[in-house]
């Protein structure tokens, strides 16, 4: 394990072993609302309601840390604690063999998706929470029962299932040809076929995403979406920042028209 501390985050390089150390599970449990998944870590944000369990977390780090190098913690853990309101970033020091887990969706009618697992893993499992938090009904170590009776929870459930990977687990989502007629039962007019074998709806579903509107959305909404991203992202915006930063905006910028383009209909 290496810790650096940076200006604006603590950053922990750890092997998969210690990331499921109980002590590390706890305090990432904790954190489910606050916490960005990435391919090979994850990025935990402050939460002043959770600040004794922070402390507490970066007490059993500073003592685990310098068991590992042998040497005394209480210097620097007081450095730690300094960093106390900043992001922590832990990254994983290799990158594992990808490991797939099979998560299965089942519609039971346009309101309401179960999302389950095969067995246990509360990596896959708190992701989702965190990106569901506020629409999940109920849920276990293998299973959540998501509300999805709006726009927005349809839309929030669509860019969370647009990612397939997280730390080293491979995502497979499984679902049968009935999922997406039952859940945009509302748009019956719109033609989902096989999602499995069809490569344009699968096109068209990444261009809803894009814009943020839920499949099926109507003109007005792709509009107003459109609009509203293309003001975020344009990159007059970034002019003045970093090279990359302007490339990000003008790549967005670049997606959002291709997008639009693809969706809207010209009379």
């Amino acid at each position: 394990m290496d810790i650096v501390l940076r200006d604006n985050l603590i950053l922990i390089t750890t092997d998969f072993d210690t990331l499921n150390t109980p002590w590390m599970r706890e305090f990432l449990n904790h954190h489910t609302r606050g916490m960005l998944f990435l391919p090979k870590a994850v990025l935990v944000f402050r939460n002043e309601s959770l600040k004794q369990i922070r402390e507490d977390f970066l007490h059993k780090l500073s003592e685990h840390h310098a068991k590992v190098h042998d040497f005394n913690h209480q210097f620097f853990l007081r450095s730690m604690l300094k960093y106390g309101s900043q992001p922590i970033k832990i990254v994983m020091n290799k990158m594992e063999e990808p490991e797939t887990v099979k998560v299965n969706l089942y519609a039971y009618d346009k309101n309401t998706v179960l999302i389950s697992l095969d067995q246990p893993n509360a990596w896959i499992i708190n992701y989702m929470r965190s990106q569901l938090e506020v629409y999940v009904e109920r849920g276990t170590d293998i299973s959540l029962v998501v509300d999805v009776s709006d726009f927005k929870a349809k839309s929030r459930l669509e860019k969370a299932l647009n990612k397939k990977h997280i730390l080293h687990y491979q995502i497979q989502y499984t679902f049968d040809n009935k999922f997406m007629s039952k859940l945009y039962s509302d748009f019956a007019s719109f033609s989902f076929g096989d999602l499995v074998k069809e490569n344009t709806i699968e096109e068209k579903k990444h261009f809803y995403t894009i814009l943020e509107c839920p499949i099926g959305a109507s003109q007005d909404a792709l509009k107003k979406s459109y609009k509203k991203l293309t003001k975020v992202y344009h990159p007059d915006k970034v002019f003045h920042e970093a090279p990359h930063m302007v490339e990000h905006y003008t790549n967005k910028f670049q997606l959002l028209q291709e997008a639009y383009e693809a969706l809207r209909i010209v009379s």
